[in-house]
């Protein structure tokens, strides 16, 4: 198995992202498809009002999404000694940590909140019927995940998939994750897509994560794994087309483009959806991560600009605020809160603070637009 660990690479607020764990924080051929960005689909069964920026004709309203984890087997292959409960769950563990009562009181409250979507990492934390030997203790049964999905669109909130194939966040692939760029790796990224695409009824969108693969952010892992170059793009490519195929847009984190920028704007296909995350105070930042919004937007990317509270419960409104200013309206497609937790009831208040700090950027928002 592959966990996460204390990255050495560093955020401009002092954490390096996730794996700030430890702070208290080949070209690309053009799609097959032929994406219509200002005319996508709007989410099913979504009735409640957005606010920011009235959407331009034919575009959906903005996201306002939250990111809540199924599975957390994401990071650490080995046990690492840490003195806080959240990066002692960094560690992989055989056994699903989700919290039902609490994963319904938080998607209630987004749903109260007028949060429109919910990202879930789902991991090893459902027992796919393609591939049953990656299910941990206690996963989801199908009929579980098609049962929740529709309460979640019931309360208005649209499911989004996530599986983060990245060779530092992929530890719920189990023995898969030793295999990676292989065929018997290649086949179980076919099978998982399609199966989810399924059980989502074609999801609008797939989330990949596809980040923070390097050396140093696997460095206290047992068993490390880089992509580089073209067989990092490669890979990258085969996924985006196992989305595409199935009529559905990839959604990846966009930080590859912070060590390869030129690489990155001459490759990364328009019809990904992109992620650049930030989880400082400082806009613009020191070290230049703050940037990357404004390029991608002039180089004409679609973007759900993604934040968090784990260092700071001021960094999503400021967020909200800088990139309602730098992102153009056709491409700013909404937004994305990460607080980066397991969905267990020790760290119910910083759940429920992340889903808070949404409203009142929300509000700002509603405020702004009157």
């Amino acid at each position: 198995m592959r966990g996460n660990p204390l990255k050495n690479e560093r955020h401009s607020n002092g954490c390096s992202r996730r794996s700030f764990f430890g702070c208290a924080g080949g070209a690309l051929t053009a799609s097959a498809l032929s994406w219509s960005f200002a005319g996508e689909m709007s989410p099913p069964n979504s009735t409640a009002t957005q606010p920011g920026r009235a959407p331009e004709a034919g575009q959906s309203p903005l996201i306002w999404g939250n990111l809540l984890h199924l599975s957390y087997n994401m990071w650490r292959d080995r046990l690492v000694e840490q003195n806080t409960p959240v990066l002692k769950a960094t560690t992989y563990q055989p056994y699903l940590r989700c919290d039902d009562k609490l994963w319904e009181e938080l998607t209630k409250r987004m749903a109260d909140v007028g949060m429109n979507m919910v990202v879930i990492d789902m991991g090893d934390g459902v027992q796919y019927q393609s591939h049953p030997e990656i299910a941990v203790q206690n996963a989801w049964s199908v009929e579980r995940l098609r049962k929740e999905l529709a309460r979640l669109r019931k309360l208005g909130l649209e499911p989004i998939p996530k599986l983060n194939f990245s060779a530092t966040h992929d530890a719920w692939l189990g023995d898969y994750s030793r295999q990676v760029s292989t065929p018997p790796y290649y086949k179980v990224g076919e099978d998982l897509i399609a199966e989810v695409v399924r059980l989502f009824d074609k999801p609008r969108f797939f989330h990949l994560g596809y980040d923070e693969e390097t050396a140093g952010y696997q460095s206290e892992f047992a068993y490390t794994v880089v992509r580089q170059h073209e067989l990092w793009w490669h890979d990258f490519e085969f996924f985006v087309k196992q989305v595409e195929q199935h009529g559905v847009r990839p959604w990846i984190w966009s930080d590859y483009v912070w060590r390869h920028g030129e690489e990155f704007l001459k490759q990364m296909p328009k019809s990904v959806l992109q992620s650049n995350w930030y989880y400082g105070e400082t806009f613009p930042d020191a070290k230049g991560y703050v940037r990357w919004y404004d390029e991608l937007d002039q180089h004409g990317y679609d973007q759900v600009p993604t934040g968090s509270n784990w260092s700071s419960p001021k960094n999503f409104g400021l967020l909200v605020e800088y990139c309602q200013k730098a992102i153009a309206p056709s491409r700013l497609k909404g937004f994305l809160q990460t607080p980066w937790l397991p969905t267990l009831e020790e760290f119910r208040q910083k759940h429920f603070e992340a889903i808070d700090q949404v409203a009142v950027a929300m509000a700002a928002c509603a405020k702004e637009t009157k």
